[in-house]
């Protein structure tokens, strides 16, 4: 039976170890080889040699260039990095993030790229541009997001969002689909605009103390296939930050370039479901008082 969900097509090739055969490029785990966990910092790139360990072939065919990484995770954590110019005066600030694997290692860097007077005049509704860069400062992925309204009962100008790899080439799309009740739902599309996958969201973006989960479904809406968690990180940054962080899971042999669209889509849900929402999260911690 095949996958609900698009496959690369081809296993992950395999190198000989000490103690028999590994997938190479493996996320790294906390308790894997019995060795010392790895140095937080920039995890290493495909092909990389292990220290005492032969250098290991890139990623498979057909990925886009700098996103060989991918094909070797099942799970990555988008970290909002806090600024302090915007938690002590609100003003908005150009976002800046992480992408890291379970060990804490920094897989890519994303920065947007909008002007001040965008931040301004339109608030968490602005048009953006994100680059998502490599540990080289190269740009492997571009998101793009055009100017519309944000009403979701306005069916003919919900969201979207193109994911290009690199800038220019179009591997997929985000788009926001329209429900009669204002949950939040999101289709993943590929290249020529099918849906592959879909996302929906919870009726509350607030819960105190725990996680909120976007669920990632095959198109029939009913197949399990992975999940976007906006992560809770304590009181104090939720109330006076919109600095967030979110965990995002697929199965490892999805295709490179949806993996990279799923990944794209934290970027929009955060904009458009979490980039103000401090005045909900002081009002229920004084329901809790």
């Amino acid at each position: 039976m095949s996958a609900p969900y698009p496959t690369g097509g081809q296993p992950i090739s395999m190198q000989p170890t000490a103690g028999g055969m590994d997938p190479i490029g493996m996320q790294p785990s906390a308790g894997g080889g019995g060795g010392p966990p790895p140095p937080a910092g920039w995890a290493p790139a495909p092909g990389a040699p292990a220290p005492g360990g032969p250098v290991t072939a890139a990623g498979p065919a057909n990925c886009p260039r700098g996103l060989e990484y991918l094909a070797s995770v099942d799970q990555l954590i988008v970290k909002q990095k806090m600024e302090a110019l915007e938690a002590f005066t609100g003003f908005e600030t150009n976002n800046k993030y992480e992408v890291l694997n379970t060990m804490g290692q920094r897989v890519f860097m994303a920065v947007e790229d909008t002007c001040c007077c965008t931040r301004c005049c339109c608030g968490a509704a602005r048009p953006f541009d994100i680059k998502i860069m490599d540990n080289h400062k190269k740009e492997v992925l571009h998101l793009e997001r055009p100017l519309r309204c944000e009403c979701c009962l306005c069916f003919c100008c919900l969201q979207k969002m193109e994911v290009q790899a690199p800038k220019g080439n179009i591997i997929g799309f985000v788009r926001q689909a329209w429900s009669p009740c204002c949950v939040p739902k999101y289709k993943i599309n590929n290249e020529n605009d099918e849906t592959v996958l879909r996302i929906r969201g919870p009726c509350f973006r607030c819960n105190i103390c725990g996680d909120i989960e976007f669920e990632v479904t095959a198109p029939d809406e009913q197949t399990h296939v992975g999940q976007i968690s906006k992560q809770w990180t304590g009181l104090a940054k939720e109330i006076f930050t919109d600095a967030d962080n979110f965990g995002v899971t697929f199965p490892l042999d999805m295709e490179i370039k949806t993996k990279a669209t799923m990944l794209g889509a934290v970027f929009l849900i955060d904009f458009m479901y979490f980039e103000q929402d401090r005045k909900d999260v002081k009002k229920e911690t004084k329901s809790l008082d």
